[in-house]
């Protein structure tokens, strides 16, 4: 080598430790007032490059060669910018900074209109994991306890969410961004089913009844947002021992990582035995359920969050005629069904964070009435990637794309009279959304969005936009307006007869008028919804792809009322839903635009609870009230004429702490056994004197009890499962 070049190289040698020394590193956590952790703050250094943004919790760390002293800058959405002097040496420094509300209180100024959250970051909580819990009648079940909020109907032999007028299948519901196709368990004819996910899982719950964010789409009337939890923090097992069932469930916690998992074995059968049931059950629900998660911090400010969900489930029961009772067809139906969801989250240059990830399901139902068999399989991916940032204290954007793959087939077949038939089709989506906070000022929010989607199944392109207001009336009080323009593809046992069917369209047009003081909540809201191109068939005709068209339409009207109150009453939570409802549609074989089956005008629910600190409990009530619904019989002339009776339901539960790691619970519904009727159904053929012959829509069981004992084993002796009760 050149003697010049190994001085250089030997300069640089010795120079390495003194260049290295002058980096300092800088390490903290941002909190707001309240003590909770803030993802995504921007941290810098005034008139330099160096900096960062706050991670998943709340940590953030940097290095930096300047010297002497320095101004440290953070800056957040809605907070005041916040300015530390620091002196920089040769020692690393630590600081934990607390940002204060901006003066002019711009994050008080939120979006309600539509939207009822828990655990999100405008903090204007209607319903937590535990409220979901601990709801009388909701059985643990979200679609249960969802079901007390306004604009939902009460629709007992479905047990899923009907969002003001629309269908349930116009809820669509999302885990960390990313959408569940078939959320709800299989069941009977008649019989509700249940969500096949745990509130616990979640660390908040965003349920919007219209107006959602350019960020969802297909989903007509609503869409459910379920945030999963991050890191688990405490090591555990939990065993549950139930009137139907046990479970166990494990938590591994590592420096960085966490581990969960859980298995549950479901058998009805005992149960049935000894409740009179109006199903003739050859064989009672049973299934096995198990589900892992997986989270890892893989830097400062990202996260990894792998889950699964896995299910098999099945029940036969001897099914009878509506014409001649004495024809029974014994029925045999299982399920399988697997949900994989894998998403990142991290803070990348310049402030910009990131959310990435892909979730993949699949549901097969075999369904064998007699000797005949009936095979549903769905299978789909969902893809996603967002990209948001806080430009400054009036801005925020937000902006990514996704894809959607499904294919669905039914298959039929016939073995006596030797006939197979196989419905299928395959769907691709893709979607591009843009969307934009603007405090345009101090009291007036504006949030502006576009959501654009290609089909190709018909290879069109639908541009959807969607505009929020959100005007600070008060201290406590503001006005909110939303506008949105929402698509969704047709149902599958539509599709797979004419897949050329367009995308049905709705617009909502939502008021709202929200006060929240002093754990108080108070609001109103009123809305209109316009149906176009819904899907409409010749009644007899349904296997034929000629009979169906889009030239379907229909509205919904009405308001809904909310009180919550948590303070008033010692140890006392409850609250008040009332929602009014017009609708008509005329959609599907009906001859005239009619109010369909699933809407009751009138809905009210209270819900109380009461924890009784003297011996160790906490007691619950749910009255639910639901005016008549319409229903069709054949033999009137007036389509749509007949009218239930009214639904009304009181449910109960009581949890018991026995010892700290110990929790009996009980809990009933329709406590004052009231005989519930949700409808008629009647055969498809008249009988000799021209009469269709009916019978009533009633539940399996007048009430259905439960009891269960949850025990917890930690190394922490105070850990218990009531926060999954």
């Amino acid at each position: 080598m050149k003697r010049p070049t190994v001085f250089l190289i030997t300069g640089l040698y010795l120079l390495l430790p003194i260049l290295l020394s002058s980096q300092v590193s800088i390490t903290g956590i941002i909190t707001d007032g309240d003590g909770e952790v803030i993802i995504g703050a921007n941290i810098y250094l005034e008139n330099t490059y160096d900096g960062t943004s706050s991670g998943v919790n709340g940590e953030f760390r940097f290095t930096t060669s300047e010297q002497g002293e320095q101004t440290l800058i953070v800056t957040y959405l809605g907070y005041a910018e916040t300015r530390k002097n620091i002196r920089i040496a040769q020692e690393a420094i630590e600081l934990r900074i607390t940002l204060k509300e901006n003066a002019v209180e711009l994050q008080k100024v939120v979006i309600t209109a539509g939207a009822y959250d828990a655990g999100g970051v405008n903090k204007r909580e209607i319903l937590k994991p535990l409220d979901i819990l601990t709801t009388a009648g909701a059985t643990g079940d979200i679609a249960g306890a969802l079901n007390t909020l306004p604009g939902t109907q009460t629709v007992g032999e479905s047990g899923r969410l009907f969002v003001r007028g629309g269908e349930g299948y116009e809820t669509k519901t999302f885990i960390d961004g990313l959408q569940v196709m078939n959320f709800y368990s299989i069941s009977a004819p008649n019989t509700p089913g249940r969500s096949r996910f745990m509130p616990y899982m979640f660390s908040g719950t965003s349920f919007s009844t219209g107006g959602y964010s350019a960020e969802y789409g297909q989903a007509l009337s609503s869409a459910l947002i379920l945030n999963s939890k991050f890191k688990a923090t405490q090591q555990r097992t939990d065993i549950s021992l139930m009137s139907v069932g046990a479970d166990i469930g494990t938590s591994r916690v590592w420096e960085k990582a966490s581990l969960s998992a859980k298995a549950q074995y479901t058998n009805l059968d005992p149960y049935m035995s000894l409740i009179n049931q109006e199903i003739d059950w050859i064989d009672a629900p049973t299934s096995l359920n198990g589900s892992v998660a997986y989270r890892r911090q893989i830097s400062t400010s990202g996260i990894l969050k792998v889950f699964g969900n896995f299910n098999r489930s099945g029940f036969e029961l001897n099914q009878y005629g509506i014409g001649d009772p004495t024809i029974t067809t014994p029925t045999e139906t299982t399920n399988g069904y697997t949900y994989l969801n894998a998403m990142i989250q991290e803070v990348i240059g310049n402030g910009w964070q990131i959310r990435g990830g892909a979730s993949f399901t699949h549901n097969r139902d075999d369904i064998r009435p007699a000797e005949n068999h009936i095979r549903e399989n769905e299978g789909g991916i969902h893809t996603k990637v967002t990209l948001e940032k806080t430009l400054s204290s009036q801005l925020k954007i937000k902006m990514g794309g996704e894809f959607f793959h499904r294919n669905f087939y039914q298959d039929y077949q016939q073995p006596t009279e030797n006939f197979f038939n196989r419905y299928e089709f395959t769907e691709q989506l893709a979607g591009l959304f843009a969307e934009t906070d603007i405090y345009l000022t101090s009291s007036l929010l504006a949030r502006v969005g576009l959501r654009s989607e290609y089909s190709g199944l018909n290879q069109k392109i639908h541009l959807a936009p969607r505009l929020s207001l959100a005007l600070k009336t008060s201290e406590s009080g503001q006005l909110s307006a939303a506008f949105g323009q929402f698509q969704q593809s047709a149902q599958n046992r539509w599709l797979m007869v004419n897949d050329q069917l367009e995308q049905e369209k709705a617009d909502h047009f939502i008021l709202n008028y929200q006060i929240s003081q002093e754990n108080r909540t108070f609001r109103m809201e009123i809305y209109y919804k316009k149906y176009r191109d819904l899907v409409k068939f010749q009644s007899g005709s349904v296997y034929q792809p000629s009979a169906y068209s889009n030239s379907g339409d229909g509205y919904a009207r009405g308001f809904d009322i909310f009180w919550r109150d948590n303070r008033s009453l010692p140890g006392v939570d409850y609250w008040i839903s009332y929602s009014y409802l017009d609708t008509q549609r005329d959609y599907q074989d009906f001859p005239q635009a009619a109010s369909p089956a699933f809407a009751s005008r009138h809905n009210l629910s209270i819900v109380y609870k009461h924890f009784i600190p003297d011996i160790k409990s906490q007691v619950g009530f749910t009255y639910t009230y639901a005016s008549g619904r319409p229903y069709n019989d054949p033999n009137e002339e007036s389509f749509m004429a007949g009218r239930t009776p009214v639904y009304m339901d009181l449910s109960g539960n009581l949890s018991y702490l026995m010892r700290q790691n110990i929790i009996v619970h009980l809990s009933a519904t329709n406590l004052l056994g009231r005989n519930h009727l949700f409808g008629y159904e009647y055969a498809a053929v008249a009988d000799q004197n021209g009469l269709f012959p009916g019978r009533a829509i009633r539940p399996a069981a007048k009430r259905f009890l439960f009891l269960g004992v949850f025990i917890t084993f930690s190394r922490e002796a105070v850990l218990n499962q009531l926060p999954n009760l």
